[in-house]
């Protein structure tokens, strides 16, 4: 018999949260829209419980059992600070209420999971003046959820940096131990930031009315272990999908940097050393008008990743060694390793599916920090309560 907890993955992109889960969990269905996803999802875990289509189409029906835990990493594009602040009344991110639908319809059926994660960008606390984030609380609370909210940082796993929303409920009857909780749960009396809550987490749920107060939950997730990978250990000398630039499109690329930039690369060559960086082209704002600049970065760490819509979403890596400069697009392969998947993860054949697949997914070690510390002890405390 097979005792693992089981669970629903919804958004599931290339199965990333299925990953940090691991094999001590068991799949019991999975959905994604994006086909080109789901075929990188079937090449990693077969297609038994993966189903290709529109969330707003799925019925309780298709949702076999019962799962102890929901996994949504719904879409950020309009809760993003890149995106045009639609919210969830965005055609993207909105997609969380019929996915909430079945939520609620699963509770009617006697059939409310045990424990749901949410996983978002941090746009979503201040999402219309913090509305959206009220708005997602409220849902968890009416369908008599208990609920916290915890903003962890991939860099503290892997070389980039990707700040991410976790919002992590339980279901009423779901007995939460005192060591998964911070002690003091006063709000006025944890106004400093911490590891995993950020001065926007305090204030969000400092905005959430009385009401939903009592059905908050503070978090206690320990620390990770110091991180053992630097961004020089992700980079390859020899990319078999991407080229190093000619000097001319490097020198290009200089030329679109501030002076605050340029003072980056000047000091990587003073280093002595290889310096291994990345850069981004941004659009700026000088004297009214747009610009694109190209911004560097040089300590140890990659920018947060993005899907590739267009040319500025792509990562560069740069090179500082021995006084000249080499730089190219970040590839496939890397960008797979700064969301912590395996090397023997199959990624797409094309460059641009491969970028997308990985930008727009969850990092795995994050999800196995927070299951080992929150998820996996707080299902064990019910199979306890249960035998008891």
């Amino acid at each position: 018999m097979d005792n693992r907890p089981v669970y629903y993955e919804f958004f599931a992109g290339g199965g990333m949260a299925r990953a940090g889960l691991g094999e001590g969990w068991r799949c019991l269905f999975a959905n994604d829209f994006d086909r080109k996803k789901a075929e990188s999802y079937r090449a990693n875990w077969g297609g038994e419980e993966l189903h290709v289509g529109d969330v707003r189409e799925i019925s309780t029906a298709q949702l076999p059992g019962r799962a102890d835990l929901v996994w949504a990493s719904f879409p950020c594009q309009d809760l993003s600070l890149a995106g045009a602040g639609a919210g969830l009344k965005g055609e993207r991110s909105g997609t969380f209420w019929p996915f909430w639908d079945l939520m609620k319809a699963l509770r009617k059926e006697d059939r409310a999971p045990a424990l749901i994660v949410l996983e978002n960008v941090c746009g979503a606390l201040t999402s219309h003046g913090g509305k959206d984030f009220v708005k997602i609380c409220e849902a968890l609370a009416k369908e008599r959820y208990r609920f916290g909210a915890l903003v962890v940082d991939a860099a503290l796993f892997v070389p980039q940096s990707r700040p991410r929303l976790f919002i992590i409920a339980a279901r009423e009857d779901v007995a939460v131990p005192a060591s998964l909780l911070r002690q003091c749960e006063r709000s006025e009396a944890i106004q400093n930031e911490d590891l995993f809550r950020t001065r926007a987490l305090v204030a969000a749920h400092e905005r959430l009315p009385k009401p939903l107060q009592a059905n908050r939950l503070w978090w206690k997730l320990p620390a990770p272990p110091p991180r053992n990978k630097s961004l020089i250990d992700v980079i390859e000398d020899a990319p078999h999908d991407v080229a190093w630039h000619r000097v001319s499109e490097t020198n290009a690329l200089i030329a679109m940097m501030s002076a605050v930039n340029l003072a980056k690369i000047a000091e990587a060559k003073r280093a002595g050393r290889r310096m291994v960086g990345t850069l981004y082209r941004r659009t700026r704002y000088q004297n009214g008008a747009k610009i694109q600049r190209a911004e560097a970065r040089f300590d140890n760490v990659a920018g947060c990743l993005r899907t590739p819509s267009g040319g500025s979403s792509r990562q560069f890596v740069l090179i500082v060694d021995k006084g000249k400069v080499r730089s190219r697009l970040m590839s496939a392969r890397e960008t797979a390793r700064l969301m912590g998947l395996p090397e023997e993860y199959a990624l797409p054949g094309n460059y641009n599916e491969a970028y997308h697949l990985t930008g727009d997914g969850v990092v795995v070690p994050v999800v196995r920090h927070v299951a080992a510390h929150l998820l996996e002890p707080l299902l064990n405390a019910c199979i306890v309560r249960e035998a008891a």
